[in-house]
């Protein structure tokens, strides 16, 4: 038997790849299924089924190109109603692989076709679960995503949930390995562990969710509280994952393509493209296209894109590290981004070589700041997370977290400079970007973010 977690930190989202006696499964695939198939093929084994825990709506999944590569069947728990060929299984259903069998879990409650899958090894003993968003360390799913389509409050939906867990799932025995769909940093809980394995019985003892006293009401309550509004791609997710989405080569083919200065110039004009700069934060402080929009490939690049750019139909034209393009459009596929249109060729550089207009950002250091803060009045706008600013922020500074930065537009002054930061200086960076590319100029930001503003001898309070 072997069990092996593919674990993707920009997603934070693990996949699965079982194989036994030459026959694999795959549990809830990324978009680029090659590495699926190659190491199959590595072992002498084929993918004999694709098994998805429910309509995800934090990436695109790789089953619709996975099977058609290799032939294998797409399997839901009960309920689901994809538009395409899949098989919808019975809850409790059995499905053998070599000398193991998957047993299907229906566990309602994140979604309503939400499907725990249980591995049992050669002498039927359980093993392990694959709770995709039912079950994470520390956590479980957040119950709202699924209101609309579920014609169900977020309330009836932690009800389901809670039933789910303890019907399904805490009964298993201590020693069951629990692979969850997503780690810390994901949107589709609210406070996740930073481990990505763990047994059932160490989760009975740390995760709040599994406590044996716990009420329905109590559950609820819990669960329910304190959920941050979701993503706003994510309903464009689902429905790719419901009805299909084009194959990731032909994604490949169109974003990867070079475009020189001129041609990308025109192309953005023509097509309304966002130029989106991919390069890290220090560079795109030095130069930049104008109204270019920041989101650095090497942080957590594809839930921001998600998160800022919004609509998955927007058309995005590439500034990248040479070498990066096909990775750069690779990960904004998998958030459904499937309509960039090129990259500029030879990078910034080669703008710039050209004599074409550029922009920078202005910054200043924490020590500079300090200096600044003591003589004048000045504004300060924290784009870190509520959470992060409530443990401790400079003192009269605004909050204006970075996943709502649009709706805080208005509060900027229009006159005088103001300063931005964030931690560590990733995302103010793409602040920065945002505010430039609305005709925001009269600001700088605090370069090192708040750890280095906090070293500076600043006022903190909290």
């Amino acid at each position: 038997m072997k069990v092996e977690q593919i674990y993707t930190g920009c997603l934070a989202q693990g996949a699965y790849y079982i194989e036994s006696k030459g026959e694999v499964a795959i549990i809830d695939p990324l978009r680029e299924v090659h590495p699926y198939i190659e190491k199959a093929e590595k072992n002498g084994a084929r993918i004999k089924y694709i098994f998805e825990t429910h309509f995800h709506a934090d990436f695109v999944s790789g089953h619709l190109t996975l099977s058609r590569e290799t032939g294998a069947p797409i399997v839901y728990g009960p309920t689901a109603n994809p538009e395409f060929d899949a098989v919808v299984a019975r809850d409790q259903q059995e499905f053998l692989l070599g000398e193991l069998t998957i047993v299907v879990l229906h566990t309602p409650g994140h979604t309503m076709e939400s499907t725990t899958y249980l591995l049992r090894d050669k002498e039927g003993k359980d093993y392990a679960i694959f709770s995709g968003d039912t079950l994470f360390l520390g956590d479980v799913g957040r119950p709202d995503l699924a209101q609309k389509a579920a014609h169900m409050t977020q309330e009836e939906l932690a009800g389901l949930l809670y039933d789910s867990l303890r019907q399904k799932i805490m009964p298993l025995h201590d020693e069951v390995i629990v692979y969850p769909g997503h780690g810390a940093g994901s949107a589709c809980g609210k406070n996740m562990m930073k481990e990505t394995v763990d047994t059932l019985g160490h989760q009975r003892k740390v995760n709040y969710a599994l406590r044996e006293d716990m009420t329905r009401e109590e559950f609820i309550r819990e669960v329910t509280d304190g959920l941050l509004p979701p993503p706003q791609y994510f309903p464009d997710n689902v429905r790719m994952n419901k009805e299909g989405y084009a194959h990731i080569d032909e994604v490949l083919k169109r974003g990867a393509s070079p475009l020189n200065p001129a041609d990308f110039e025109a192309m953005a004009n023509e097509t309304g493209a966002v130029v989106l700069d991919v390069r890290h934060q220090s560079e795109f402080e030095k130069g930049h296209i104008p109204r270019s929009v920041f989101i650095g490939i090497d942080g957590g690049f594809a839930p921001w894109v998600g998160a800022l750019i919004m609509d998955t139909r927007q058309p995005i034209l590439l500034v990248t590290p040479r070498g990066r393009e096909e990775e750069t459009v690779t990960r904004l596929s998998r958030v459904g981004f499937d309509h960039t249109l090129g990259f500029l060729e030879g990078g910034f550089e080669t703008w710039k070589n050209e004599g074409r207009p550029y922009d920078t950002v202005t910054s200043v250091s924490p020590e500079t700041f300090k200096d600044i803060r003591e003589k004048e009045n000045v504004e300060v706008f924290d784009v870190r997370k509520e959470t992060e600013f409530e443990a401790g922020h400079i003192a009269k500074a605004h909050l204006t977290p970075l996943d709502y930065i649009n709706d805080y537009l208005s509060e900027f002054p229009e006159g005088e400079r103001f300063y931005i930061h964030c931690a560590g200086g990733y995302r103010s960076m793409i602040a920065a970007s945002i505010l430039k590319s609305r005709g925001i100029h009269n600001f700088a930001d605090v370069s090192g973010g708040f750890g280095a503003i906090k070293e500076s001898g600043v006022e903190i309070v909290s």
